[in-house]
């Protein structure tokens, strides 16, 4: 049976046991825990590998300008378009007029957020990269990457060989302990789902009291992704990249499976360079560069979030945002979607940064908090589906034949 059915039948016995089975939901929850703890363990040394063997195979800083130059283009491009989405569907259906403000409580992080935005662009740069490995701070791991990889190409061929060797490897070696994780991915699901869906049965009650407005809500965010998801990315890849989209959604279906249900763009990232390279047939030298930096830079599904929570915050309280301020929620929510690691609720963490630019109060994510953890499942698929499909529309301009 193929891995994106074996994923599908751990989601759908994962959603069944959380619901029935909810007081022993611990025994199985550990699956998942193991599953994720495997996974994160082998992200660092791929993505640093992977970026790093990508940069060193372009051969130097001219392709690498004009990779790096499109693959940005790409990701701000996409992303605007996911923001300007959201802000017409949360603009038309108005979903925080009327919303109880009785949900509103503390959100730990909160604290943390309002600096965060400031610095983004000066962490970028390390202090300490040891650090940046060990704490697994992704921004300052491909930067450090890019430019390790570029001063390979610049030392004398002799040394070059050498470490471009040692790290084209260290990268085959990551994928063969990546691909053995991944064969476990079914039974991390049912863990993760089943534990996910457990904790959300005791809050029925809770969740239909202000069901009404939230369900307006979510319904805006979930018609912005499937708009962008479904029709934006689809129109990119026909007309830009000239592919089947249809065939190109089908050779990902395993890492989109695996992003709903753990939420984690950075998680799913081995599965998805695999289903790029071996299923689409993108090269190595473009998937281990754009895959890696859209894992952490490209949030076109985060971002989209963050612009339809903040306007629905701001609506529950009241305010009304006028043009100039609903601009500045665009620009804030595409740069703190830029900063946003790719791990599991920190979107939930960057639109307190979104309200701040606002000046709406930041207690206001408690109003979310009961329906954030399906938004995130499906804002993080969306995330994935916009890298690979950045990966295809580069390997198209870079004149690849692709499977797809």
């Amino acid at each position: 049976m193929k891995l994106h059915w074996q994923i599908l039948i751990g989601l759908v016995l994962g959603i069944i046991y959380g619901l029935y089975f909810t007081g022993y939901v611990e025994y199985v929850t550990w699956m998942g825990d193991l599953f994720l703890r495997a996974l994160k363990m082998v992200i660092v040394p791929l993505v640093f590998s992977s970026i790093v063997s990508g940069v060193t195979n372009m051969g130097g800083g001219g392709n690498l300008g004009r990779l790096g130059l499109k693959t940005m283009l790409y990701y701000l491009s996409t992303t605007t378009m996911a923001i300007v989405t959201g802000l017409f569907f949360v603009n038309i259906l108005r979903p925080g007029v009327g919303a109880d403000l009785g949900l509103s409580k503390q959100v730990e992080g909160l604290a943390i957020a309002k600096e965060s935005f400031g610095d983004t662009l000066l962490n970028i740069i390390p202090t300490n990269i040891f650090t940046s490995l060990t704490e697994a701070h992704m921004l300052q791991l491909i930067f450090f990457a890019i430019l390790f990889g570029l001063f390979i190409t610049k030392v004398d061929s002799k040394y070059q060989n050498i470490l471009v060797d040692l790290f084209n490897s260290v990268f085959e070696v990551m994928m063969k302990i990546t691909l053995f994780i991944i064969k476990f991915t079914p039974l991390g699901v049912f863990g993760i789902v089943a534990g996910v869906v457990a904790e959300q049965a005791g809050d029925i009650n809770a969740l239909l009291n202000i069901g009404g407005r939230l369900g307006v809500y979510m319904a805006a965010v979930l018609m912005g992704l499937a708009i962008h998801a479904g029709v934006t990315l689809p129109l990119i890849l026909k007309f830009i990249a000239k592919v089947n989209p249809w065939l190109h959604f089908k050779a990902v279906t395993t890492p989109l499976l695996t992003a709903f249900s753990t939420s984690s763009s950075n998680a799913t990232l081995p599965l998805t360079m695999e289903a790029i390279e071996f299923n689409s047939g993108v090269s190595n030298k473009i998937t281990s560069f754009t895959l890696p930096l859209g894992a952490t830079v490209n949030m076109d599904g985060t971002a989209l979030y963050e612009c339809v929570a903040a306007m629905f915050i701001a609506q529950a309280y009241g305010v009304e945002l006028g043009f100039l301020q609903q601009v500045i929620v665009v620009v804030t929510a595409l740069l703190a979607s830029i900063g946003a690691a790719g791990i599991p609720m920190a979107g939930l963490v960057m639109i307190t940064i979104v309200l701040s630019a606002v000046g709406l109060p930041l207690e206001g994510v408690g109003l979310i908090l009961a329906v954030d953890r399906i938004l995130d499942m499906c804002r993080t698929t969306v995330n994935v589906w916009s890298d690979s499909c950045c990966a295809v529309v580069i390997a198209k301009t870079e004149g690849e034949t692709l499977k797809v």
